[in-house]
């Protein structure tokens, strides 16, 4: 008889007397916890040993009533006999294979409970053993388990990386604010406009960052609450642009607005779209040199309108291009605290668009957005 290979997670010890406890286990709850026994594969026999007696009843129920037919001699008595027997062999067989598909899907069941109390104590990287065989209701529940584990190990794990990341990001303006207040209470410093607008910046920072912060979790929660209005992208573009052309005009980089003023009126949120296309061109202008150029431009595609916004920078580094619009994902060489990115995705796909990226280091990159004409819901 082959032995049934145990789960992974056995077999290392987890469950071993003595064995070290493991770093998921609660710190409130006693190691090592009793054993628990195969209900599921206890109720499997269970189940097989009354669909043996009932069948067994059955049986010589239906014996007394046909006696007279199989006791009766001749080709019909023969007849019976041999079909009684067949019958009888039938069921067996199927009683056989009923009861080892039900100790075969307790034995799964049994092993569902433990991997979902290792869930429940936060060990989310458990998984139910595939079973190769056994009714398809088992294999699905297993499959289904096994998805929701997963999906909730990778938000477990984006939830800690988002966690370091805000840490890191809100560390260096709380520095500053600190050393610098430090300084003018210990009179290092004097309390002048200079020192106290270093603070001021600081503190601008630390609000952008939050703000961003609460608009990304709400457009990637779905609950960011849009106030659509018809809306001319052309008048919104150019708006754009000239609130960037100080700036622009400070690192020397030209930027032109060039959006079709027959595009039809868009049912968007124009301050959402606004902070979208502002994130752009500010990326644009960080990752530019002086001598570049920043182009915003639109056009109508069927009843779609695509707005691109492009730039003669850097370009994007080519491991760093599949993520660009990720949290917090930005290039080692580069400012900003890597939002901009992700939040203008939210919103974009908040409004039932798309946005996509396309790069190649020295040849600069191009943002494309693509809005639909009718708003969807």
């Amino acid at each position: 008889m082959t032995q049934r290979r145990r789960p992974d997670w056995q077999r290392r010890g987890w469950r071993a007397r003595g064995g070290p406890r493991p770093p998921w286990w609660p710190e409130d709850e006693a190691w090592p916890p009793s054993r628990r026994r195969g209900g599921w594969r206890g109720f499997g026999c269970l189940f097989g040993l009354v669909f043996l007696v009932g069948f067994l009843g059955l049986l010589s129920l239906a014996t007394h009533l046909i006696g007279g037919i199989l006791a009766a001699g001749g080709p019909i008595g023969t007849l019976a006999r041999i079909a009684a027997v067949l019958v009888a062999v039938a069921v067996l067989v199927g009683l056989a294979r009923t009861a080892r598909a039900l100790r075969g899907s307790g034995a799964v069941l049994d092993e569902l409970v433990d991997v979902a109390a290792r869930v429940e104590a936060g060990d989310f990287s458990a998984r139910v053993r595939q079973p190769v065989r056994g009714p398809r209701p088992v294999r699905d529940l297993v499959r289904a388990f096994d998805t929701m584990a997963a999906r909730l190990e990778v938000d477990e794990r984006q939830r800690r990386s988002l966690l370091a990341d805000v840490t890191h990001e809100l560390r260096t303006p709380l520095a500053v604010v600190q050393g610098n207040l430090e300084a003018i209470i210990d009179g290092v410093h004097p309390a002048d406009e200079t020192h106290l607008s270093a603070i001021l910046d600081e503190t601008r920072v630390l609000t952008r960052l939050i703000e961003d912060l609460r608009t990304l979790a709400l457009s990637e929660a779905g609950s960011l609450s849009l106030h659509r209005e018809p809306t001319d992208l052309a008048i919104l573009a150019a708006d754009v642009a000239t609130a960037f052309e100080v700036a622009a005009g400070t690192a020397g980089i030209e930027i032109d607005a060039n959006v079709d003023d027959s595009l039809p009126l868009l049912d968007i949120d124009p301050v959402r779209i606004r902070e979208v296309i502002s994130n752009l061109v500010s990326n644009a202008i960080r990752h530019t040199p002086r001598g570049g150029t920043i182009r915003i431009s639109g056009t109508l595609d069927g009843d779609v309108v695509e707005l691109v916004v492009s730039d003669t920078g850097s370009g994007i580094e080519p491991d760093l291009l599949p993520h660009v619009f990720e949290r917090f994902s930005r290039s080692a060489s580069t400012g900003g605290s890597g939002l901009g990115l992700a939040i203008a995705r939210g919103l974009v796909e908040l409004h039932g668009g798309a946005i996509a990226a396309s790069s190649a280091p020295g040849s600069g990159t191009r943002i494309q957005v693509r809005l639909p004409v009718v708003a969807t819901t």
